[in-house]
């Protein structure tokens, strides 16, 4: 049982917290994973591996935890499993994105958990190739 302190008496003195980074502050792999994500056509889809390929540094967990972690604010809908299973957890939400932006899909297996669909890989996976992504893509890509 915690005991009350009297009226008046001051906390402990505490060290300083760390420097964490706040909501605007991404570490430096996060911000080009997720500018990756951000260049993904609507419709077209690029594995974990795939993204790490691109940026020509890291592996698919560290694009998945960049991903889980800071990816809410781009379309995470649009960097997946590269077996195309949808997010686990959020099929439904993805499922929702994928029919919006016409992203070839397969019917499910029926003996699938709930008959949801995969993403047809071959028709929706995107290389990179087709889009400018812009003056500063051939830096980001070799950051």
């Amino acid at each position: 049982m915690r005991s009350k302190e009297p009226e008046g008496a001051q906390p402990p003195d505490l060290p300083d917290p760390p420097d964490l980074p706040g909501p605007s502050e991404l570490p430096d792999y996060a911000e080009r994973v997720l500018d990756v994500a951000d260049l993904i056509p609507p419709g077209r889809v690029m594995t974990y591996g795939d993204v790490a390929e691109w940026l020509g540094d890291g592996g698919p967990r560290q694009v998945g935890r960049a991903m889980a972690l800071y990816g809410s604010a781009v379309p995470w809908w649009r960097v997946v499993r590269s077996d195309g299973a949808l997010l686990p957890g959020h099929e439904l939400r993805a499922l929702a994105h994928y029919r919006e932006e016409g992203t070839p899909l397969r019917a499910a297996a029926r003996s699938a958990e709930g008959h949801v669909p995969r993403l047809d890989m071959r028709r929706a996976r995107w290389d990179g190739e087709g889009l400018d992504p812009g003056p500063d893509a051939d830096d980001m890509a070799h950051r």
